[in-house]
């Protein structure tokens, strides 16, 4: 008996806080009850490892059964029964004291389940944890001088892309096997990525991380653009090591560097094992899905290999996916692989020899592809997603293509999207008009998912290994009923219809986020949520942006207003004409640094003076910041001062121009010019202009100052050289966003709002100040700043 055999044991599991982890722990304290558990779990960076295992394993749903059944018990069992140590598989010697080492060593069965499951890990991180770590704890053990029994798992896949049987045996053993070192791969992989470190390093190649990360945010100041330099570094960094990972599997036969790390990760347990004295045994499962019956039927945890593809599918975003027909997809339930496992410790190491276990269905009971995809097809057909309209989505009809057929029509779709992205980006465009980037943005996230599904998952849908379970067998006949009725593994019982349409689709679509009900959402929406959020009476501070943001006017049209308020007719021709021609030129400073475009462009105010600019501006208020304004940016910042809410203006335009607005926060951040001793103002700031990450500073120094949390304030800006502003507080919101940040707030799920000018104002196409004449002969009046800059570029 199974629970006989392991009444008493202390049983090491690695990888609790994984999919199959949890659950062979789950499994082992609720059919195992007189078995003790040592859980190694890798500690946070801010969390030890004991509260990783209270939040990450007991607090999953998987232990809703095991709860019920103790009730208030539940706590006081998980105490009794288990011990946390805190350690890392892919750090040698696990990372563990003295303590944890001989907490380890005096288990009876460590069962090492730890693994980099992604089938798209970087090259070396795969190395140091399915590669090194069997033999990193094999050599503790060994060290320790313990008799445990390690269980090994692994995966069927290390068989690699080969045709035909896979036997039950070890790699060395089979006649398949591909003669390279091990050691040799591991020190070539850590080579690796010095090397590509090194080259991320390089002058050219931070100068295009610079190129694009401007691209990606504009003006956004530099340490902004310096944060994701060094962000697309380590992304490019990562993504050549698993390229490199990829291409080094194939090139051996594997898949990919899951399989390929396993299978090294075999051969150096075989090695670290023999050296050692250490008795081990190796489980190999299949893809492994959704439980059948344990602890619920249809219990997952995250999503695995075939969840993204068919939920994608589902959504009517994978319109094919490659395949062989009558090829088999070799699935087998978690439950199924965690009885295995307990049967496997229960038995105990081969006296013989170390052996090998495959938990597989396909050569017991195979599922081919085609009646997969025809399951999955009648279930959504009869269960059909929803459109954010509340239509149902048709999902296509697959004509099961060639793998590189569907790879070269997606590569297409995505760089004709990234094409058209980078077109729109690059445009004047803003609010709803800028969401088309957003859009094409989306379009091409997903055509980039398809694709990466079908370079990951597209040869496990090829594959004509067929894995032998005869081991297997045997040791489930080898079983007492009672055991049978507890722990099954027999793949054989399972009835595929009912396991892909009853339990399998219904559970990973209700643990996706998607629409499985017709009609329009009858909650709250989106945006309503959203300003729910940022008017909570909760909020702190209201912190706003001008331009674009409560006004359509910026500093250009302010000053075009109150340089040609007094210019003759002939003057504002001109002065039309040469504001016109150095716009492209003022756009691109702008675009470069908000800051260096204010410096240069306040300049232009030298010699003004400043007694009949302050009283011309409370005309302009009148004339156009008033008819430019959004009137429902106004009752935003009166509601949030309703509410209690310390609201602050914080625009890098001019102390005059927006005196007026004064009355409508509690307090302003603004640039200003000085003046002479004749009171003419000089062209130079004061101080800084409150641009960038200036805006993050006064405003942390405002709530710091006031006793204020910036992570319970709201910021209101339009712009991605706003983005320090939007990225400092706890609730950004985008106000008619340009491009560049329309994208950006649909990638954080930013609230956004679209505020549009009041109709009935008198529309005009240039921003200059209406003519006015004085004097007894009617001759305008002109700032003299404009008479001695005739033709010139102030």
């Amino acid at each position: 008996m199974i629970g006989d055999a392991l009444d008493g044991a202390r049983i090491a599991v690695t990888g609790a806080t994984g999919f199959l982890g949890t659950a062979l722990v789950e499994r082992l304290l609720r059919s195992v009850p007189g078995c003790q558990l040592v859980l190694l779990i890798r500690p946070g960076r801010r969390t030890p490892a004991l509260e990783r295992a209270r939040r990450e394993v007991f607090r999953n749903d998987c232990f809703d059964r095991l709860r019920a059944q103790l009730g208030d018990g539940f706590d006081a069992e998980i105490e009794r029964r288990v011990t946390v140590i805190g350690g890392d598989v892919a750090t040698d010697g696990l990372g563990l004291d003295d303590e944890g080492r001989g907490r380890l060593a005096s288990c009876d069965v460590v069962m090492h389940v730890a693994a980099a499951v992604s089938f798209d890990s970087p090259l070396d991180a795969a190395v140091e944890v399915n590669l090194l770590g069997p033999p990193r704890v094999a050599a503790v053990l060994a060290d320790a001088g313990s008799k445990a029994h390690l269980v090994a798992v692994s995966t069927a896949y290390v068989a690699g892309t080969r045709r035909g049987r896979s036997p039950e045996a070890l790699l060395a053993d089979t006649p398949f096997a591909i003669e390279v070192s091990w050691r040799g791969e591991v020190d070539a992989a850590r080579r690796a990525r010095g090397d590509v470190d090194a080259a991320s390093r390089a002058p050219e190649r931070l100068a295009g991380f610079a190129k694009r990360a401007r691209s990606e945010l504009g003006a956004a100041g530099p340490p902004l653009l310096a944060e994701r330099l060094e962000k697309l570094r380590l992304e490019w960094v990562t993504d050549t090591m698993v390229d490199a990972g990829r291409a080094r599997a194939k090139g051996l036969g594997w898949p990919d560097v899951y399989a390929y790390t396993k299978a090294l990760g075999e051969r150096a347990l075989l090695d670290a094992c023999t050296e050692g004295g250490v008795a081990f045994t190796i489980v190999r499962p299949s893809i492994i899905e959704s439980a059948l019956a344990e602890p619920r039927a249809g219990w997952i945890r995250g999503f695995r290999m075939a969840e993204p593809v068919i939920i994608s599918y589902g959504r009517g975003l994978l319109k094919q996916f490659p395949g062989i027909p009558e090829g088999v997809v070799d699935v087998i339930p978690v439950d199924l692989v965690v009885a295995a496992l307990i049967a496997v410790a229960a038995r105990g190491p081969n006296p013989a020899g170390p052996d090998v276990f495959q938990v597989a269905s396909g050569a017991r009971n195979p599922l081919r592809y085609r009646r997969l995809v025809n399951l999955v097809q009648g279930w959504f057909r009869e269960h059909p997603l929803y459109d954010s309209e509340g239509q149902p989505i048709v999902v296509p009809e697959w004509s099961f293509p060639g793998r590189g057929r569907v790879q070269r029509q997606l590569l297409r779709t995505t760089r004709a999207l990234s094409a058209a992205e980078r077109v729109i980006t690059s445009l004047p465009i803003r609010g709803r008009q800028a969401e088309l980037s957003s859009r094409f943005e989306e379009r091409r996230s997903e055509a980039e998912r398809a694709l990466g599904y079908v370079q990951l998952y597209g040869a496990y849908a090829e594959t004509e290994a067929v894995f032998d379970v005869d081991r297997l067998l045997a040791l489930w006949s080898s079983l007492p009923p009672e055991d049978q009725a507890v722990f099954g593994f027999d793949p054989g019982v399972i009835d595929w219809p009912h396991y892909v349409r009853n339990v399998h689709l219904p559970s990973i679509v209700a643990n996706s986020r998607v629409r499985t009900t017709a009609g329009r959402k009858t909650g709250a929406s989106r945006q309503e949520r959203g300003r729910r959020a940022v008017l909570s009476p909760a909020r702190h501070l209201a912190a706003f942006d001008l331009e674009n943001t409560l006004i359509a006017s910026n500093v250009v049209e302010s000053y075009a207003w109150l340089a040609t308020r007094h210019l003759p007719m002939d003057e504002r021709v001109q002065f039309t004409l040469r504001t016109l021609r150095e716009g492209p030129a003022l756009l691109a400073l702008d675009r470069r640094d908000r800051g260096d475009f204010l410096r240069h462009f306040y300049r232009r105010y030298e010699g003004a003076p400043a007694e009949q600019l302050f009283s011309d501006s409370w005309e302009m208020f009148s004339s156009l910041i008033l008819a430019r304004s959004f009137p429902s940016g106004i009752r935003r910042i009166r509601r949030h001062r309703a509410l209690g809410h310390r609201t602050v203006l914080i625009t890098g335009a001019l102390d005059f121009v927006i005196a007026p607005l004064r009355p409508l926060f509690d307090d302003i951040v603004c640039a200003s010019l000085g003046q002479d001793a004749e009171g003419r103002l000089t062209g130079e700031l004061l101080a800084g202009p409150p641009t960038g990450e200036a805006r993050t500073l006064a405003m942390a120094s405002y709530a710091e100052a006031e006793g204020l949390r910036l992570e319970e304030s709201v910021a209101y800006a339009d712009s991605a050289s706003d983005l320090p502003m939007l990225e400092a507080v706890g609730f950004p919101v985008a106000v008619n966003p340009e491009a560049k940040l329309a994208t950006i707030a649909r990638k954080r799920g930013w609230h956004v709002e679209h505020w549009a000018r009041a109709p009935g104002f008198a529309k005009h196409r240039l921003p200059i100040g209406p003519l006015l004449r004085s004097g007894a002969h009617g001759v305008p009046k002109r700032y003299p700043m404009y008479s001695r800059a005739e033709g010139g570029d102030r």
